[in-house]
């Protein structure tokens, strides 16, 4: 008699082959303009002058790359786009993870409706606010400061949704053990529940992180003053001033120095978003 792990299996790679040249086919259209970026980086801005098909022809200089560093203007910007993204990453975990916690776990009133109007955020488009944003604030003094960069991307609708969700699939009983053992809800919150949402703050982390970084809108009405551009803000002033630039290559250069961050991030933490969405870290 045959064994059962005998029976027959279809080829898993023969079936999907379509798909799978689907995505390569994707995969090659989206990396198609930053292979293009990265090849503008490595030329010579005399060389490009001529004309930018001289890309797919040697000879290739980092010299782009070395004149960054000579650029304390595009450290600046550097800078300032890292202390923004940072600050803002930190201070969305830090709330989102309360505010998920205290809807998910506690009771308190209007807990629902609270919760509902948290939502609305999530419907209501950044540009429907931005005057009123932009009036208060000037009052306040916030432009041209750290503080008025940060501020808005800091209340996340997103987050406090995503951990809300998160905090409620984990399993009550553990709360009720953690109880009657006179922990308090704050050791609860700190001790048991938290580490166990590590891999959807790590996905909440990695969104705002980007969001922050790659964020134009409203640095570009926020920040008048150059010493306080953002690394988009930077770039696109150096792009609309094409004639005042040292040349596309450099500009290019700067595309890319600009990316690095934002790839590092998510490289390190990519596994924690695959868990995070397939819910793994729950059991």
């Amino acid at each position: 008699m045959s064994n059962s792990n005998d029976t027959y299996k279809p080829d898993v790679l023969t079936a999907n082959r379509p798909l799978l040249w689907g995505a390569a086919f994707l995969s090659v259209v989206m990396m198609a303009p930053v292979a293009w970026l990265v090849g503008l980086s490595i030329k010579s801005n005399q060389d490009l002058m001529i004309g930018t098909d001289s890309v797919f022809r040697a000879p290739y200089t980092i010299a782009n790359y070395l004149n960054i560093l000579h650029s304390s203007q595009v450290f600046g910007w550097f800078f300032n786009s890292l202390v923004v993204a940072t600050g803002e990453t930190l201070m969305v975990l830090i709330l989102s993870s309360l505010a998920g916690y205290g809807f998910a776990r506690l009771e308190f009133p209007f807990r629902r409706t609270l919760f509902v109007i948290v939502l609305f955020g999530l419907a209501v488009p950044e540009q429907a606010v931005i005057i009123a944003r932009h009036q208060m604030f000037n009052w306040f003094g916030l432009h041209n400061t750290y503080l008025g960069l940060m501020l808005p991307g800091m209340s996340g609708a997103f987050g406090v949704f995503l951990m809300t969700q998160f905090f409620r699939a984990i399993p009550k009983e553990i709360d009720e053990a953690a109880l009657l053992d006179n922990a308090s809800q704050w050791r609860i919150f700190w001790k048991i529940m938290l580490p166990q949402t590590l891999p959807a703050q790590a996905t909440l982390g990695i969104f705002t992180f980007l969001h922050g970084w790659n964020d134009y809108w409203w640095p570009l009405i926020s920040a008048t003053k150059k010493e306080m551009y953002t690394l988009t803000v930077g770039l696109a002033s150096s792009q609309s001033n094409f004639a005042q630039s040292e040349g596309l290559g450099f500009l290019a250069a700067q595309a890319v120095f600009a990316s690095v961050p934002a790839l590092i991030v998510y490289v390190i933490f990519q596994k924690h978003i695959v868990t995070a969405v397939s819910g793994g870290a729950v059991k």
